[in-house]
């Protein structure tokens, strides 16, 4: 006979009043967590009790029951009840809604509070999200949704963008096959095709980073902090139609623009636009880029155009910008930290005084006629304009007796403006290198970029020690007048400015050439055109004045420059006269406490990592960030791995060799070479056996005939 399996009897529920119910000592939970009281009670005041508690019969001594109940499970509840009461939103006798248990059932009542708490599954994050998309859905505003459950408005928004990931992706999520955090990463774009691709490309791979989820989402992308951005302004993109990618779980400098093409065409338009205002002034030429080359002036003549004096408006603001600052400073002087409105006060005060220092130039009217003006954009995305330069051609004949120096006499032509096609000048991109482990040479051309980054921060740093730049320019003329050697080293005293033909996109903008830049102008301001007057400046100059500017113009003439050695002699640079460059341009860093580092050099994918060999890229991981970052990356292809190893190497102070600081222990390069032939010596590790460009036909007759 089958036995009648035993039916469980559940526990009654019943209403009683507040005042007859009291909390239990056996109530497991003694440790605040989750949502506050305060929080809980007004929850409780919106939608009401929504969980009863579970609550035990008070007895005497006899055992006998005594109209109070013990609450063992749903302390909080209780207390959230007991906050209402004594704010007197809820009446001392309001029957609360409670589960009465036997109390000789044999239960304890710390195993019905222990189990209340542990057997409840905490709500799937996916599921809170999913709610908040369907109260959204039904009427409610984010800001309702954050009020309802006491949250910040911002943590609603990124649930609902969680929500509104591609649904493949959601359900990989619910199935726990990605993590929260590679989850967030894909809600940087809302393209959930793309999503899903990315998740294919990567859900296999050993390393599926949430940075590598945001990097190959937003890789076709402009960053809002690029200059070009900022130059239209991310408002402008978006008004006629760009959609802007943003990551609203950690801090993304304005997001991603996603359409490059219409940022390129606003560019474009917006330089345009200034160059036709600029050419109603009557110039002949105007070169329009988002950026030039360092030194796009070379071989052009610089007008000395005259400041336009203050207006008394302009004036009476200055002063008055001045004494509001006066007075900002005066009050907190002894303040630890500045209220953050004071601070930001200050700070518009300092930028409204800088922009009065940029005054506008007055040119002769005859100049006009025959100079130009170059249009770009500078680093921070403000509208650099440089007006009056004079090309060689278009110099003012001079006059002979007799002669009107105009051809066929008669008045000039009328100027003609010319407006360039602008053009963004990009690095040659790099072919894939080959899967060979074996550490290259660095090539030519990115020495020669590296060392650029090197001379213009010796010049800046010299310029700085103007003791070191008087022992440089005696060193000069001394080796010239007493050791008459045929090589120039790092320094040329006459003194001759050395250009740089191969630079990369990233040194004009570079802290130390804005560095040279901005004290050559203030220099410009202050030394009399005429040759008469200028000699009696200079003598007039105090002698840190005379030290400092003779640091700057010495300055001019370092170069640390590496070039391919001629072999064959003639034009370029030999071998020992390389070394002896090298090894004089090391001398000047140690004398000056040049770090490149400190300068603002930095590895990126434009500068070199996406220039070397893969070998070279975990060469230098492994350098500056440990062997451990280096294998996060070694399985990547060469692109995506050196964009890693841009991220890797950011904060480390990782140099490549040819930007590294030589000690003097280090320093073997002799300086003088009886007969002054080339001694063979040998070149440093990174170009050693450097073989990247083989001979041509005509140098392998050349290297036969000296032969």
């Amino acid at each position: 006979m089958a036995t009648a399996v035993q039916k469980i009897t559940l526990s009654s529920s019943r209403d009683i009043p507040f005042n007859k119910l009291a909390l239990s000592q056996s109530n497991v939970r003694r440790v605040k967590a989750g949502v506050s009281i305060e929080d809980l009670a007004s929850s409780i005041t919106r939608r009401g009790l929504i969980q009863s508690l579970s609550v035990f019969p008070v007895v005497d001594a006899e055992g006998n029951e005594t109209g109070m109940f013990e609450v063992p499970a749903g302390g909080r509840r209780f207390r959230a009840l007991e906050m209402l009461v004594k704010q007197k939103r809820l009446a001392k006798i309001a029957p609360v809604p409670c589960v009465v248990r036997e109390r000789d059932s044999g239960i304890l009542a710390e195993e019905v509070s222990l189990a209340e708490n542990i057997e409840r599954a905490p709500l799937h994050p996916l599921d809170q999200f999913r709610a908040f998309q369907d109260m959204r859905d039904k009427g409610m505003s984010e800001e309702e949704i954050a009020a309802a459950f006491f949250v910040p408005a911002q943590v609603v928004k990124q649930r609902l963008r969680l929500a509104s990931a591609s649904p493949a992706l959601l359900d990989v999520y619910a199935e726990d096959g990605m993590t929260l955090e590679q989850l967030m990463a894909f809600t940087v774009s809302n393209d959930h095709a793309r999503q899903e691709q990315v998740w294919e490309a990567i859900k296999d791979a050993w390393s599926k980073e949430p940075y590598q989820i945001r990097r190959m989402l937003t890789e076709t992308t402009v960053r809002a902090s690029d200059k070009r951005a900022v130059f239209v302004g991310v408002e402008a993109y978006e008004a006629v139609g760009g959609v802007t990618m943003r990551d609203l779980f950690q801090s993304d400098d304005g997001g991603w623009l996603q359409d490059p093409a219409l940022l390129d065409r606003l560019v474009a338009e917006k330089l345009k636009a200034t160059a036709e205002a600029i050419a109603a002034e009557g110039w002949k030429w105007i070169e329009v880029a988002v950026s030039f080359p360092y030194d796009a002036t070379r071989g052009l003549r610089e007008l000395q155009g005259e400041p336009l004096d203050l207006s008394t408006e302009e004036q009476a603001t200055i002063e008055a910008l001045n004494a509001e600052y006066q007075k900002l400073e005066a009050e907190y002087e002894g303040a630890d930290e500045l209220p953050d409105d004071v601070d930001q006060r200050l700070g518009e005060i300092e930028t409204a005084l800088a922009a009065f220092e940029t005054r506008p130039v007055r040119f002769e009217a005859d100049d006009i006629p025959r100079a130009g003006v170059f249009i770009s954009i500078a680093h921070d995305g403000s509208l650099d304009i440089d007006r009056g330069y004079v090309r060689a051609e278009d110099e003012a004949p001079i006059e002979i007796e007799g002669e009107t120096g105009v051809e066929g006499g008669g008045d000039p032509a009328e100027p003609v403006v010319q407006r360039a096609v602008i053009t963004i000048g990009g690095q040659p991109t790099e072919p894939e290198d080959d899967e060979d482990d074996a550490i290259k040479p660095l090539p030519d051309r990115l020495v020669t970029e590296l060392t650029a980054h090197r001379t213009l921060a010796l010049r800046n740093a010299l310029a700085g020690h103007p003791h070191v730049a008087m022992t440089a320019l005696l060193h000069k003329l001394v080796s010239d007048t007493f050791q008459h050697r045929m090589y120039k080293g790092a320094m040329e005293a006459s003194v001759s400015h050395v250009f740089f033909p191969v630079q990369d996109d990233a040194l004009k903008d570079s802290p130390s050439a804005r560095a040279v830049h901005e004290r050559h102008e203030a220099w410009a301001g202050d030394i009399p055109a005429k040759d008469d007057a200028l000699w009696d400046w200079l003598a007039a100059l105090d002698d840190t004045s005379r030290m400092a500017l003779l640091a700057h113009c010495v300055s001019y003439g370092v170069n640390a420059l590496y070039e391919k050695p001629n072999p064959y002699g003639g034009n370029g640079v030999s071998q020992h006269g390389l070394d002896m460059r090298l090894g004089q341009a090391d001398r000047l860093a140690r004398a000056t406490g040049l770090d490149m580092v400190d300068v603002g050099w930095r590895p990126t994918v434009g500068n070199y990592l996406g220039r070397v060999t893969k070998p070279r890229i975990l060469q230098a991981v492994r350098e500056g960030a440990g062997e451990q970052a280096a294998q996060l990356i070694d399985h990547l292809k060469k692109g995506d791995m050196a964009k890693e190893a841009e991220r890797l190497l950011a904060d480390s102070g990782w140099l490549p060799e040819p930007l590294r600081l030589v000690t003097e222990t280090e320093a073997a390069t002799p300086e003088t070479q009886t007969g002054g032939e080339d001694d063979g010596a040998a070149l440093p590790d990174f170009l050693a056996g450097d073989d990247e460009e083989a001979p041509s036909e005509d140098e392998e007759q050349h290297l036969a005939a000296a032969e």
